[in-house]
């Protein structure tokens, strides 16, 4: 298990899960996700329904008319930054944008989608790569421990070894997205449970005399050099 002080960059705090009252609160007021120019959407209660229009009631307390194609169904509050978008009822633009930003501002970068995981560049270090988190994950099925590049990476690595098919790990996004420090972490944690594959490093002369995490990352600078030009020959 991780330090206490890292949980929080993980695990859910106690105070996500919402009480029936709030539950009770939610599906009185009929809440749901309208546009909006400056957040992208915004939460509101349903108050009258006029045929293709609804009359919502805001935050703030002001009142708008909408039409009822722009309003996206709001989850219950049980569903408050679930680690994983497949489980919620209404999985619309609004709800995914909702609660990756939920997740985001609780230092939570890592968000599952069905078999996608999703990444919010934090733009910042987190203790979340250490070797304690690594083994943390090793071995564990994917429900067993928080989202993370590194259970991606476990579950391809397990089913290589056992089913022996090829595997692979895309990491997509645009550019300042994080795609090359997810990779190097993917390349990380792929060199420590492969140097500690136990039982085989005597037959492997790979395994011999080799600090197999630091060679490995000791290529990284000639590796991600070669991915940095193609991308500079793209754009010319």
């Amino acid at each position: 298990m991780a330090d206490t002080d890292d949980n929080k960059f993980l695990f859910l705090g106690n105070d996500f899960r919402n009480s029936g009252l709030a539950q009770a609160d939610w599906a009185a007021k009929k809440m749901v996700w309208i546009p909006s120019e400056r957040e992208g959407f915004e939460a509101a209660s349903v108050k009258e329904e006029k045929g293709e229009q609804m009359l919502v009631e805001l935050s703030n307390g002001q009142k708008a008319t909408v039409n009822k194609d722009d309003i996206q169904k709001m989850n219950p509050p049980k569903f408050s930054k679930v680690e994983d978008m497949a489980a919620l009822t209404f999985l619309n633009e609004a709800s995914v944008l909702h609660n990756l930003k939920e997740r985001y501002f609780s230092s939570l970068i890592y968000t599952y989608s069905g078999l996608f995981c999703v990444v919010v560049n934090p733009y910042k270090m987190l203790p979340i790569y250490s070797e304690k988190i690594i083994e943390m994950y090793k071995g564990k099925k994917r429900h067993e421990v928080p989202p993370h590049i590194y259970s991606i990476t476990d579950n391809a690595y397990r089913n290589m070894m056992q089913d022996r098919e090829d595997q692979s790990i895309l990491c997509t996004g645009e550019s300042g997205a994080g795609k090359t420090e997810n990779t190097k972490k993917v390349i990380q944690y792929l060199a420590v449970i492969a140097s500690s594959h136990k039982g085989k490093k005597d037959s492997n002369p790979f395994f011999k005399n080799t600090n197999r995490v630091s060679k490995t990352f000791s290529m990284c600078p000639i590796f991600f050099s070669f991915i940095c030009l193609m991308k500079c020959l793209r754009l010319w």
